[in-house]
């Protein structure tokens, strides 16, 4: 049986839990449930966090609003917190392997060759590939994304079953607070979402949106999943939790 293939995608305040640190008991939850799913699916991750990492160590000098000195954290806690991924998954016996990718990557059908060919290699190996933004040569998504749109990109290129994007809430709210279980238009949500960001996190929902109607284009499904729960992909794969999916078109 051909295993079907999620895309996940994990922002900053899902990693430090809403703290200013990463969580390596919320690396372990995600390696346990990759580890629970991986009969039936194969999961590749593209992960926010580099930055968060970082400021747990270090203090550069100048601005820490300036996109300089983002890209200079950045580079500095992409290797730990690779680390923390390699070190969590390697005592589950899963395997991984980092990807930097940058927005231009996709632009060229040569280097998008590239990339796929890369990543399906990763996969049919049995190694669990973690993207992340190659943000000291880019400034989109520490500006705009928090790796949204390289999600969706990504998930495209791959011609993903699913987008799972995990969230700090269930979803999306109505007017009245209760989560939109299912939609397609997704303009019909531009009026509902509210504009604020998590501390941690840079995309905010109006970037998840973005990414999923990118998805919706491509024909894949998007679901927005509270990321703060344990076991919170398992749980929406058996319909046991609250999320919104957005259909394709």
């Amino acid at each position: 049986m051909k295993k079907k293939r999620i895309l996940l995608k994990i922002g900053t305040s899902t990693l430090t839990r809403g703290t200013s640190f990463i969580s390596r008991g919320k690396v372990e939850d995600i390696g346990r449930q990759i580890k629970a799913l991986q009969d039936n699916y194969e999961l590749v991750i593209v992960s926010s966090g580099a930055i968060a990492v970082a400021k747990q160590f270090v203090h550069l000098e100048g601005s820490g609003q300036e996109i300089k000195i983002k890209q200079a954290l950045a580079a500095i806690g992409q290797p730990h917190l690779m680390r923390i991924f390699q070190d969590t998954f390697r005592e589950l016996d899963l395997l991984t392997a980092q990807c930097l990718f940058s927005a231009m990557d996709f632009e060229n059908s040569e280097t998008r060759e590239n990339v796929a060919n890369t990543l399906n290699a990763l996969l049919s190996n049995g190694y669990i590939p973690v993207i992340n933004e190659n943000d000291t040569v880019s400034t989109e998504e520490i500006q705009f994304g928090d790796n949204d749109k390289l999600a969706a990109l990504t998930a495209k290129l791959l011609n993903v079953d699913l987008l799972v994007m995990a969230t700090n809430t269930n979803g999306i709210y109505n007017k009245e607070g209760e989560t939109i279980f299912e939609v397609r238009d997704i303009d019909s949500l531009r009026s509902v979402i509210r504009p604020a960001k998590s501390d941690q996190g840079t995309g905010g929902m109006s970037s998840k949106l973005i990414a999923a109607s990118i998805a919706q284009e491509a024909g894949i499904e998007t679901w927005l999943v509270y990321g703060g729960e344990e076991d919170f992909l398992v749980k929406a794969l058996q319909s046991q939790s609250s999320f919104t999916k957005v259909n394709p078109i």
